[in-house]
């Protein structure tokens, strides 16, 4: 969903007035009549080039150019947006996306709000996932979710600051470059650390810090402000499962109550099937799919048919026979050379894919549930993050509740294998996030960590693939140790609620590029495991309830007992998908071999083509050998597409670095 917020100034109403582009677009004004939203696709120069297609923009149904949209615009097959607008005159809060806010409610909170950080109770208080965007006495308050599904990115552009909620419009805005820093640190492998994750591919696009909202002021310029601190882990299982329980029902119900029918994912693991079953419990029209293994051992598939047997009659289930046609990441054999931005190649406006390996799998899913009826497709994404152990875990435990915490944390020495010395060293660190940065940014090159290895830190152990080349990692080296001195701060005072707070902004971050990628199909992505009330719900629960040994997801799953079937819940076994994985990288080796011959990323000095084409020749049997290669795939095809330097909209003025307000 491409839209622009622009701040209460004369420039923006220029820049609006001579781009073409944008004066085309559909308003809402300040109270001034200048320019607030505008909520039309934007043209890119991307789309241009892909033939009109990306994004499947041209069948939106909207009202006329230069209108304002009613309340209650919905958001259907595609990304068509949702926007609704409350209180009049100089105080106005416009909500995009899919939550159920009381007209009621919030014109009182306008009325009695004193200031934009009054509006912070509206923000606690919304469900769904949705952008909240104000405009209060000619300056403005906007954010996205705590996850990112929702994200805001800003660019100084004609001496003001402009948002959007995805870089792509922004960056046809200012014709900005690649960020050659931003794509080497896309290499790093199993993901890239904050904070750069939240570095834009396109040079002076940035990203809105989680839990942060931002504001644009009259004389047009912005600053973030924080509205949103962790809960503290103080509550008890039973009073958590029963928020968890309740936050799920109102995020599917609400989504339901917006487009209709739903489908969802029902993989056979927990995450999934918990939300199939609370899509049943709600009584909403719902299609089901499972992805049948290759492996005729894997135990997903027998849970899912046990799952699908017990729905009731809102919910209709399909398996998917496994596609073995399906190419190493979607490339295809013949002209890998060629650009990558044919009929079916996703549209690459967040930059490259986190899921580029998924990819033939989730069109041929929105082709499948589309035709089924469904607007909104729902993943479980988020459920690891938020119901499963995380490394530093025991190292938060330990300072909040010591008791419960030391006999977890011998069970998981033997278990590991760690030992004593390096366990206890590991527990007693004390180093501040900056000292976490450095020393990350000493171990790019270095073998991955094993698993008798203690891992309690700020970052997680991310590495450079063999392939890149050292100009690349010394971009890296150069990002991590910059964010370092400038002391740039964690996302959360504790190291177990940065870790949180990262994956699921990693998480956010690849359900947003889904939904952009799959909009053309007609269809929405979402993944209500990354809805605020939902976050904050399992985030409050006590560390040594959330995490005991010998129980699987104990939050999760009681908070959906009396939702899911008991037998389901008491599952103990795992799916395993190497099957998959080889047979992939064994369809898809021609294709990637040629990949090497002109390599992009060997032109811009990120990669060496003989040495990548050496790997894929002779696979390494180390763990992280097809996450590096997903990785650098994604970037690869993401530097073939259109997307990659677009064009300006005719008529945009220079771009200006941003400049935070005092």
């Amino acid at each position: 969903m491409d839209f622009l917020i622009l701040p209460d100034h004369p420039a923006a109403q220029d820049l609006v007035a001579r781009t073409p582009a944008l004066a085309a677009a559909e308003v809402i004004p300040h109270a001034s009549g200048r320019p607030w939203l505008l909520l039309r696709p934007l043209w890119t120069a991307a789309d241009e080039k892909a033939g009109g297609e990306a994004g499947g923009r041209g069948d939106m149904e909207r009202p006329g150019p230069g209108t304002r949209p009613g309340p209650g615009t919905e958001e259907g097959a595609g990304g068509r947006v949702r926007v609704r607008v409350f209180g009049s005159g100089a105080r106005r809060l416009a909500v995009l996306g899919h939550t159920r806010p009381s007209a009621e409610r919030l014109q009182h909170l306008l009325d009695q709000a004193g200031s934009l950080s009054a509006l912070d109770h509206a923000a606690r208080s919304s469900v769904g996932c949705c952008h909240l965007v104000a405009s209060f006495d000619g300056r403005v308050r906007a954010q996205g979710t705590l996850s990112t599904a929702r994200q805001l990115f800003t660019v100084r552009v004609a001496g003001v600051t402009v948002a959007a909620g995805s870089p792509a419009p922004l960056a046809a805005l200012t014709a900005a470059p690649c960020d050659e820093t931003a794509l080497a640190c896309r290499l790093l492998t199993p993901y890239v650390p904050w904070p750069l994750s939240s570095r834009s591919v396109w040079r002076g696009v940035r990203a809105v810090t989680p839990g942060h909202w931002l504001e644009l002021a009259p004389d047009g310029t912005a600053r973030e402000r924080r509205w949103w601190q962790r809960p503290a882990p103080e509550v008890p299982l039973s009073q958590a499962a029963t928020a968890v329980r309740d936050a799920l029902r109102e995020a599917v119900r609400v989504r339901a109550g917006a487009v209709g029918t739903l489908s969802a994912d029902l993989s056979g693991g927990l995450d999934s099937t918990s939300l199939c079953f609370v899509a049943d419990d709600v009584a909403a029209t719902t299609h089901t799919y499972h992805a049948v293994p290759l492996d005729p051992r894997n135990p997903d598939h027998r849970w899912a048919r046990r799952a699908a047997a017990r729905f009731g009659p809102t919910v209709h289930h399909t398996d998917l026979p496994h596609d073995h046609s399906a190419r190493l990441f979607g490339l295809a054999t013949g002209d890998p050379l060629a650009d990558t931005a044919g009929a079916d190649e996703p549209d690459g406006g967040e930059g490259p894919l986190n899921w580029r390996w998924g990819g033939p799998h989730l069109r041929a899913l929105s082709r499948t549930a589309a035709e089924a009826g469904s607007r909104l497709h729902l993943m479980g994404l988020g459920g690891d993050e938020l119901f499963g152990p995380l490394p530093n875990g025991l190292w938060a435990m330990l300072r909040t509740e010591p008791r419960a915490a030391l006999p977890q944390i011998r069970r998981r020495q033997l278990l590991n294998r760690w030992s004593l010395p390096a366990t206890v060293r590991g527990l007693a660190d004390r180093s501040d996030f900056p000292e976490a940065l450095r020393g990350l940014a000493g171990r790019l090159t270095g073998p991955p960590p094993q698993r008798w290895q203690v891992g309690f830190g700020w970052t997680g152990e991310s590495r450079m693939p063999a392939w890149s080349t050292p100009e690349a990692v010394d971009l890296v080296r150069g990002a991590l140790l910059a964010e370092a001195r400038a002391g740039t701060p964690p996302l959360d005072g504790d190291r177990f609620g940065h870790q949180a707070l990262e994956f699921l902004a990693v998480e956010g971050t690849t359900i947003r590029q889904t939904a952009r990628a799959m909009a053309r199909y007609g269809i929405a992505w979402e993944a209500p495991f990354l809805d605020d009330r939902v976050i904050e719900a399992a985030l409050s629960v006590r560390l040594s309830e959330r995490m005991p040994s010998g129980r699987f997801k104990p939050l999760l799953t009681a908070a959906m007992r009396g939702v899911v079937p008991q037998e389901i819940l008491e599952r103990t076994d795992k799916g395993e998908f190497s099957a998959e994985l080889y047979e992939g990288l064994a369809r898809g080796k021609e294709a990637a071999v040629e990949m090497c011959a002109r390599l992009r990323l060997g032109a811009r000095g990120l990669a060496d083509p003989d040495v990548l084409r050496t790997a894929l020749l002779s696979p390494s049997d180390e763990g992280r050998y097809a996450a590096h290669l997903e990785s650098t795939v994604a970037v690869e095809a993401w530097l073939r597409s259109p997307h990659t330097d677009p064009a300006p909209l005719a008529g945009s003025g220079p771009t200006i670095p941003l400049k935070e307000a005092s």
